[in-house]
């Protein structure tokens, strides 16, 4: 099995997720509690959509994410680079698309809305894949990034680093992934990843306005939002 390092080369990253395609839904819902479902909910919250909006899902992997937010009615394509995990979510009725986020395959002001939700992190570049979600986000349209985070309470978060991150993780994933080397490098990735400050100013820089975020679970996640100008 294989994992990515933290240059995150698209082949290594994509090879990384066609190996926990099989089983990611099941150790996803393992490793948060079943807190999947509820941040899946609360993306689909604040992006305030309406039935009939076009709407970008991208690093939608199975597409679980995409049939949450087509909920609210409007029509919503699942866009990932892993055809692994695209494959794996064959079953999920909306449209899927093998997509590279730092060269969306759709033409400017195609959606209405975009979302990403734990994917971000994994890009090699998150700043042009910002660029890009803004350029295909018509004036006015939404974001939202769900991702992880940098918990805000000092002790919780030596906990959540230490042994969430450090111990509890890898020994799930052991158990329950069907490409546990994957985990490592998701602990790693989260650790490397900025604080919540730090990634609003980047989404800004990337051409939106109206940024803000919302922390959840103590800030171990964050729900950014921000606007297409």
């Amino acid at each position: 099995m294989s994992r990515a390092d933290l240059d995150k080369d698209p082949d290594d990253v994509a090879a990384m997720f066609d190996g926990v395609a099989r089983r990611y839904d099941l150790t996803n819902t393992v490793l948060t509690g079943g807190q999947d479902r509820r941040w899946r909910a609360l993306t689909r919250e604040a992006l305030r959509l309406r039935p009939g909006e076009r709407v970008l899902d991208l690093a939608a992997g199975t597409a679980v994410s995409t049939v949450a937010l087509a909920r609210s009615g409007a029509w919503c394509v699942a866009a990932d680079f892993s055809l692994g995990m695209l494959r794996a979510g064959r079953r999920r009725d909306v449209p899927k698309v093998a997509a590279d986020a730092l060269h969306l395959p759709f033409c400017d002001g195609a959606f209405d809305a975009v979302t990403i939700a734990f994917g971000l992190r994994n890009v090699a570049d998150p700043d042009l894949a910002l660029a890009e979600l803004a350029r295909v986000t018509r004036p006015g349209g939404r974001l939202v990034v769900c991702e992880f985070g940098t918990p805000t309470w000092a002790p919780f978060r030596a906990v959540y680093h230490d042994v969430v991150l450090g111990h509890l993780l890898p020994e799930v994933a052991r158990r329950v992934s069907s490409n546990p080397e994957a985990y490592t490098y998701l602990s790693e990735s989260i650790r490397d990843w900025p604080a919540q400050p730090e990634l609003a100013e980047r989404i800004a820089k990337a051409g939106w306005t109206d940024v803000a975020w919302r922390n959840l679970t103590g800030g171990a996640v964050a729900l950014h939002r921000a606007r297409r100008p």
